[in-house]
């Protein structure tokens, strides 16, 4: 029997793994657990206090934080009591902030840290409507909220028999949260999910990816903020009584990997780019025995994956061996180069899920080809959010897999991916006309333009709104650029602009700690703007932009450059909390230097130098160029 709702999902594996860790996080330096059994008495508690404090059916009640023990408990709490969670991403600013608690009209918060608390008006909150999990341990005299810790003692106090009941009555038609959109262009939308929605995602995924197990460890560190982590690296995990370790931040995961050695890992292609960056950096350092011994094994490795991905799938179900002259070769270079990248993650990994964003097709091969399976998937907040997803059987690099079982999709006259199924959204909170604009009959509509190959797999080209039309009449899709781009260990981020222009330009953040380390050896030093000034590392950054983007048509590619000379973050505006980047933010604060940049001289040179934020300069043509 399926279960009733989400707090019904995860009362079930209490029962059956009551005293199997559930949640690991650093404290004072060192992770430690709690059992099921334990996380259970606290989602109680919290959720007696919520009662006793007035909460209710249908009530929103926020929580802004980043990953911590007390933000499951807390969203268990509340979806428990037939409220709506409304999770707020914990690096907005206050205005923001205020914005989606207005919207969603939300009368308590949870808040992580003094920190949080300052985003709030806290005025508009009544005594003790505010929960802070790690209060500050002189906190200030105006400062009435209550710690977590008294809140729980309050729910203790206030314990009743019949909350399991309770939350027995609620069905996967209630809704369970308000998440609101990252916001890339205007106010973001608050998508409804009902717990059916999630149900359904997890169930599908479950049934379709790597299949979860009781004895793994996943390793969670994007935002449980947003829903690809929500659902893919917490209520997965609950699904099946695997144990969630929080990492500390998305800085410290490769120190976290060693400490937890996770088995699973959800991630987004941004930290797929950094391991990558980081072998190939370590690879090129080598010595030529070295190079040869890792490209050769990087060969077997694709040679395997080719191997499995040709083979008929009875063949597959029978768990299929390797050829026997093949074999040898495979365990030579598992030996050799595989385990070492291994041991790298923790030793422990048996798969990864990338989502939020497209994952370039070389690094997915690289991943494949060391054993470590990436498995690519596809979907968006309105869907709960897989859409589509590889199955660790046969997974296709580039792609972003087939749809769930549970959904369709189809693709609309103009490419654009059309969904429709259990996992998609009843709609934007409080905007008829949003929800109206984002559904034709009953497929959603994506925004994303895909295709989809012989076998059914979907590839993502780019967003719908991101096609870019040069003078010139040639349409371009910029992530394929982008992503080359994201292969170089020097660059971080990367932007395509050029609606309406003659050519194309690329906005290059880069990346500073591997750029430092070059100058090092080559005895540069100087300010950042002062190293992009530097026509040496302007060369440097020159060549990897052409290497990387030669298999491009010649319009592809950029003919020139503009380096900005600071890190894009989430608080400086440039990338949302899922860590994609915001492209009209982004050409919005460089629009002087773009527009500098192709206002050309008479005879075709550029005249920009260095500004207060970045550094442009001129490729050189290619012969016969237009």
């Amino acid at each position: 029997m399926k279960p009733l709702n989400l707090v019904d999902m995860v009362y079930r594996t209490v029962q059956r793994y009551g005293q199997k860790d559930a949640l690991m996080a650093k404290v004072k330096g060192v992770y430690k657990a709690i059992t099921y059994a334990d996380f259970w008495e606290q989602v109680a508690h919290t959720a007696h206090a919520l009662l006793e404090r007035g909460v209710g059916k249908g009530d929103k009640v926020a929580i802004l934080s980043d990953n911590h023990p007390y933000w499951a408990i807390s969203d268990l709490a509340i979806m428990s009591i037939g409220a709506v969670s409304v999770p707020i991403h914990s690096t907005l600013p206050r205005n923001q902030v205020s914005y989606i608690l207005h919207n969603s009209a939300c009368e308590f918060i949870f808040v992580g840290n003094e920190r949080q608390l300052q985003k709030l008006e806290l005025e508009e909150f009544q005594h003790e409507r505010v929960v802070i999990y790690e209060p500050a341990e002189k906190p200030p005299a105006e400062n009435f909220s209550a710690s977590m810790q008294e809140f729980l003692s309050r729910g203790k106090r206030n314990s009743t028999e019949d909350w399991q009941d309770g939350f027995m009555q609620i069905t996967r038609e209630d809704l369970a949260t308000i998440i609101y959109t990252s916001g890339t262009t205007g106010h973001p939308k608050g998508a409804m999910l009902t717990h059916g929605n999630i149900l359904a995602n997890v169930e599908g995924v479950q049934f379709w990816v790597l299949e979860a197990r009781p004895d793994d460890i996943m390793l969670s560190h994007l935002p449980l903020s947003h829903i690809f982590e929500r659902m893919a690296g917490q209520f997965f995990p609950f699904y099946v009584g695997a144990t969630i370790a929080y990492a500390e931040s998305i800085d410290t995961v490769q120190d976290n990997l060693l400490e937890v050695r996770p088995t699973v890992l959800v991630s987004v292609p941004l930290l797929f780019e950094r391991v990558y960056a980081q072998a190939m950096k370590m690879v090129e350092s080598g010595t030529p025995i070295r190079k040869k011994v890792f490209h050769w094994a990087l060969g077997v490795g694709e040679e395997r994956y080719r191997y499995y991905l040709s083979c008929p799938a009875d063949e597959l179900m029978r768990k299929a061996e390797l050829p026997k002259e093949f074999r040898r070769r495979w365990k030579i270079s598992e030996r050799l180069v595989y385990q070492k990248v291994k041991q790298k993650l923790g030793g422990r990994i048996r798969g990864f899920i990338s989502g939020g964003g497209a994952l370039n097709p070389e690094i997915g091969q690289f991943f494949w080809s060391v054993d470590l399976p990436v498995l690519e998937g596809y979907g968006l907040t309105e869907t709960a959010p897989v859409i589509c997803v590889n199955p660790v059987s046969r997974s296709k690099v580039g792609t972003v897999g087939k749809p769930l079982p549970n959904l369709e999709i189809r693709l609309a006259a103009d490419g654009e991916v059309l969904v429709k199924g259990p996992s998609v959204m009843s709609g934007y909170y409080r905007d008829p006309e949003a929800t109206a604009e984002a559904f034709e009959g009953e497929w959603f509509k994506t925004g994303d333009i895909g295709q989809l190959d012989e076998d059914g797999y979907l590839r993502i080209i780019d967003r719908k709104k991101r096609i870019l039309v040069l003078s010139t009449g040639k349409n371009i899709a910029p992530q394929p650029v982008e992503n080359a781009l994201h292969q170089s260990p020097y660059i971080e981020n990367a932007v395509l602009v050029g609606q309406n222009k003659k050519y194309v330009i690329a906005l290059l953040a880069p990346d500073f700690t591997n750029l430092k380390e070059w100058c090092r050896h080559k005895g540069i030093h100087g300010s950042p703007q002062e190293l992009l000034s530097n026509k040496q590392i302007q060369a440097l950054l020159t060549r990897e932009v052409t290497k990387y983007t030669k298999k491009f048509a010649q319009y592809e590619q950029p003919k020139k450059l503009l380096f900005v000379n600071k890190e894009w973050t989430v608080e400086t505006g440039e990338l949302t909390p899922s860590l994609k980047v915001r492209y009209a933010e982004v050409e919005k604060k460089y629009k002087a230097a773009i527009d500098h940049l192709y206002a050309e001289t008479a005879n075709g040179e550029i005249d920009i130098a260095a500004d207060e934020a970045a550094v442009g300069i001129s490729l050189p043509r290619v012969k016969g160029e237009q």
